[in-house]
């Protein structure tokens, strides 16, 4: 199978993705737009001072100046409250995040962080904030327009406007909050997601002649933790330089610890460290910008979790099906596997591993069969996703799915003494029971 779905990967995507993942980010750059906004409305406020003073229009500027005078109250009470509103809103929100954690998995914590409406509401309402101190240094003792020198005319105008969009805001944020405590908007956007890092992946190749016989390792250095991504247009550029083939080692979401291979080399020497540096991600956890993988294993832990006896939520279980047969479907007739990705002249120079067919559907399916015992809706729904996938999938592909459907069946079985009971758990039904 040839390459033509292969897109080049964008050199800044992981700095880009890893900021995504920060929280500080956003308000950084929010107070550095901030204090530029102060000091050009600072200016337009002395140009209009001045022109007015020009042309000896005192009446007019005495306006503006009682105009301004009204609105320092109102700034004044901005900078008084707006801490105390951050403080108690973001405070209910993190009780909000737990709970959506404890009751469905630690990792939606994930879609939080990452949540543009979180962060922008955050960057405001601290911009609002630092804005109101700016303008209150900016106000004159001074109330006579002929010895006047500033008058914060555009800058309460602006305070005025970014309190309006806080209360906009505010609104949205506690709309999206309150979404992430319900199962069925979390597993949209986790499925979401996860159709987003396949549409933006290289398609795999298969056919392709090996790399050549190894001759070097590059081992880890650094802390262990997650193989998070990988900077390939780095480590393209350098094999290219260095006239070699590189096979990254560990899978993407794999553990690694110092001193283990991470890149194996084949033609040639190990490209020199300074070409190799930053080229590849450790963190603490898996994220979904190259983890093909990742969602699936987000689903299941949500549809375990509700599978538990201290939960026994079969529905929640259902939902997350619905999800997983619908990744299923969407990677059905894609290419999977090894990755090989090219330099500009066409060559391979990069050999990166990844899911087959038969891993995604074992992480899809394995250990919620498992935990299907005693709940018919799930087996229903499991039975009902597999027949989908079996008409969606070529030739190549049913085998897995065979499988797991005559496990399935063997389970219910196994743990249903009742004839007419195994008949009722073993039919297909896309919403498991009505």
């Amino acid at each position: 199978m040839s390459d033509r779905g292969y897109r080049r990967p964008r050199p800044l995507s992981p700095l880009r993705e890893h900021l995504r993942d920060t929280f500080w980010f956003a308000p950084t750059m929010g107070f550095v737009c901030v204090f530029v906004l102060w000091l050009v409305a600072t200016e337009l406020d002395d140009a209009i001072v001045t022109l007015l003073q020009r042309e000896e229009a005192y009446d007019e500027l005495g306006e503006l100046i009682a105009f301004s005078q009204d609105a320092k109250t109102i700034v004044t009470t901005i900078s008084s409250a707006m801490m105390t509103f951050i403080g108690v809103v973001f405070s209910i929100s993190l009780v909000a995040v737990q709970m959506a954690s404890g009751q469905l998995t630690p990792r939606v914590v994930r879609i939080f962080v990452r949540s543009r409406i979180s962060k922008l509401t955050l960057t405001v309402f601290l911009a609002t904030f630092l804005f109101s101190l700016l303008v209150l240094s900016s106000y004159e003792s001074e109330s006579d327009p002929r010895r006047v020198v500033s008058v914060p005319l555009v800058q309460s105008l602006l305070i005025l406007v970014m309190l309006g969009l806080s209360l906009l805001l505010f609104v949205v944020y506690v709309s999206a909050t309150l979404r992430l405590m319900q199962v069925g908007p979390v597993v949209d956007r986790i499925a979401r997601d996860s159709l987003r890092v396949l549409g933006r992946m290289p398609r795999g190749s298969r056919g392709e002649d090996g790399p050549g016989p190894e001759t070097a390792r590059v081992m880890h250095e650094g802390r262990a933790g997650v193989l998070r991504d990988v900077n390939t247009a780095r480590l393209v550029r350098a094999a290219r330089r260095q006239d070699v083939v590189l096979r990254l080692i560990p899978r993407i979401g794999d553990f690694v610890v110092p001193g283990t291979p991470v890149l194996a080399v084949h033609g040639g020497a190990v490209p020199p460290p300074h070409r190799l540096r930053y080229t590849v991600s450790v963190s603490v956890e898996r994220t979904l910008h190259q983890d093909l993988a990742f969602g699936l294993r987000q689903l299941a832990d949500i549809a375990l979790r509700a599978l538990s006896t201290s939960v026994n939520d079969p529905t929640t279980a259902v939902q997350c099906l619905d999800r997983i047969v619908q990744f299923l479907a969407a990677v059905a007739h894609l290419p999977l596997g090894a990755v090989h990705h090219r330099d500009r002249d066409g060559r391979v120079r990069l050999v990166q591993d990844g899911p087959e067919w038969e891993d995604l559907v074992d992480l899809a399916f394995e250990e919620i069969r498992w935990c299907v015992a005693g709940s018919p809706q799930v087996s229903r729904r499991l039975m009902a996703g597999l027949d989908d996938l079996l008409l969606l999938v070529p030739e190549d592909r049913k085998r897995s799915l065979v499988r797991h459907r005559a496990l399935l069946v063997q389970t219910v079985e196994r743990t249903v003494p009742v004839s007419a009971d195994r008949e009722f758990a073993l039919l297909p039904d896309r919403q498991g029971i009505g």
